[in-house]
């Protein structure tokens, strides 16, 4: 036997989108840091040559990011 009952008096309200922009950007920038961190070995990189590599350094190596 099931001990789910549902209620009906409960209604699902929509978030605004200005309550959900801050998270989204948020999202982005997130991705974005993740990037410069992880993937700029030079093959994908945005910014041509190593400076971003080099800036990141240590933070390849604190978030586990193999790098040479």
């Amino acid at each position: 036997m099931s001990d789910t009952t549902i209620t009906p008096g409960i209604a699902i309200v929509p978030i605004p989108v200005r309550e959900l922009l801050p998270w989204v950007i948020f999202g982005v920038l997130a991705l974005l840091a993740i990037y410069f961190v992880g993937a700029d070995e030079g093959a994908t990189s945005i910014v041509p040559g190593m400076y971003v590599h080099e800036w990141v350094h240590d933070a390849r190596h604190l978030l586990g990011f193999p790098c040479h």
